[in-house]
């Protein structure tokens, strides 16, 4: 790594370090980007540089998350293969935030402060209409195939995000990556192979 990268990383990691601290301690709404700069002792406009808002500095993972699953290339031509591929993506990068980032501080800030589930959504929706689109241009899903598969793969680490978040709030000792294969398996007993919901209604 050169002396630029190594510069641009460390950055990255202050900004969002002091961006952590500064929502910790007054709130999302509280927190402006001036306070940021300040803090790292750097511009507003550098801070704009690494980070396109204080919301992408509080999360930066989850850009990293949309750019990982839209350059998956699924062998499979069924909606369930590729869902069983970007499943299992996700399970990695899942256990590299845990071990990677302050996620166990970001987690409890998810259910302390109803601002945070603001945030979460709209990063939700990019990663949604990002991976759909991706999925319908690299065939061969339908557009409202596509759209399951991205809304499910969504909501798998939602759910297994804020199951966490909510036993780490209440002091109970879990494990994030046992809650995301809990979290599949519960989906895989909802929907089995070959079984689709709403089937019964439909017969």
């Amino acid at each position: 790594m050169g002396i630029r990268e190594e510069h641009r990383v460390r950055m990255l990691q202050e900004i969002q370090r002091a961006t952590l601290e500064l929502v910790e301690e007054q709130g999302l709404e509280a927190t402006t980007v001036g306070e940021i700069a300040r803090r790292v002792g750097i511009s507003e406009r550098t801070v704009f540089r690494y980070y396109a808002s204080k919301e992408h500095a509080l999360m930066p993972g989850q850009q990293g998350l949309i750019d990982a699953l839209t350059s998956v290339e699924s062998t499979h031509v069924t909606a369930d293969g590729i869902l069983d591929d970007l499943l299992a993506v996700s399970r990695g990068l899942f256990a590299y935030e845990v071990e990677q980032r302050d996620f166990r501080r970001i987690s409890r800030l998810m259910v302390q402060q109803p601002e945070m589930l603001r945030v979460v959504t709209q990063q939700e929706r990019r990663l949604v209409e990002a991976l759909s689109a991706t999925l319908v241009r690299r065939g061969p899903l339908r557009a409202l195939q596509a759209l399951l598969v991205a809304e499910v793969v969504t909501a798998t680490w939602r759910i297994a995000w804020q199951s966490f978040a909510t036993e780490e709030l209440a002091g109970v000792e879990s494990d994030p990556l046992a809650l995301f294969d809990e979290t599949v398996r519960e989906l895989g007993r909802l929907f089995p192979t070959g079984q689709t919901p709403g089937s019964a209604v439909a017969e």
